[in-house]
């Protein structure tokens, strides 16, 4: 006859087999640490080359005619960041999903990807049609908040965590809309900080 410790323990065992199957938990935390320290790299590189040497101090407005120039770099930065993120995320969860006898490609992480790509895709198409227009000030905002929006979306089918993630990228982002000026500062911190923090968190967590 079971004791209620090893009922506990069975019980423990079902509900973990059920949220592998419904959750997609082979995310790797180590993937959001790389992911912070691009970002950091990224808005080091664009402020060396792009603020450094200009007349126009870093945390000043930066007017269309100002950005006009240099948009296309930053935008090419930006996207170079995005595929460095993006590979290593999928390379760490392949490798962590491997260890763990999971398959990364499966009905919850297509779910997961769809429900996170659908923000994403519209902010993307959202900030080209502003830089079109030559509304550059909201570019960082909007990056933040659509991404947020984008994690939020995505964290019923993910650790809990991403949830939290995702509002600390709104409420940046919000934040940067009441001060332009500062929307590297922001994109830095929102980017880089939040993701290294989150994937310290997650790989003390659940990775150790």
């Amino acid at each position: 006859m079971k004791t209620e410790q090893e009922y506990i323990k069975d019980l423990s065992e079902i509900r973990s087999m059920m949220e592998r199957s419904t959750k997609f938990v082979s995310l790797s935390g180590l993937s959001g640490i790389m992911a912070g320290i691009y970002a950091l790299a990224g808005a080091y590189i664009a402020y060396r080359q792009f603020y450094q040497n200009t007349d126009t101090p870093l945390f000043n407005t930066l007017y269309p005619q100002d950005m006009a120039g240099i948009v296309v770099s930053l935008v090419m930065l930006a996207i170079a960041v995005l595929v460095l993120a993006v590979g290593t995320a999928v390379y760490l969860s392949h490798r962590k999903a491997a260890r763990d006898k999971q398959v990364l490609w499966n009905p919850t992480s297509r779910r997961l990807l769809f429900n996170m790509s659908i923000p994403l895709l519209t902010g993307g198409l959202f900030i080209l049609v502003l830089i079109s227009n030559g509304i550059l000030g909201l570019i960082a905002p909007l990056s933040l908040i659509f991404y947020g929006l984008a994690l939020l979306n995505a964290s019923k089918f993910t650790y809990d965590e991403i949830k939290y993630l995702g509002m600390t990228e709104i409420i940046l982002g919000l934040l940067s809309s009441c001060f332009i000026g500062y929307g590297l500062f922001f994109w830095a911190v929102g980017f880089g900080l939040m993701h290294i923090g989150y994937g310290i968190y997650m790989h003390q967590k659940y990775e150790r």
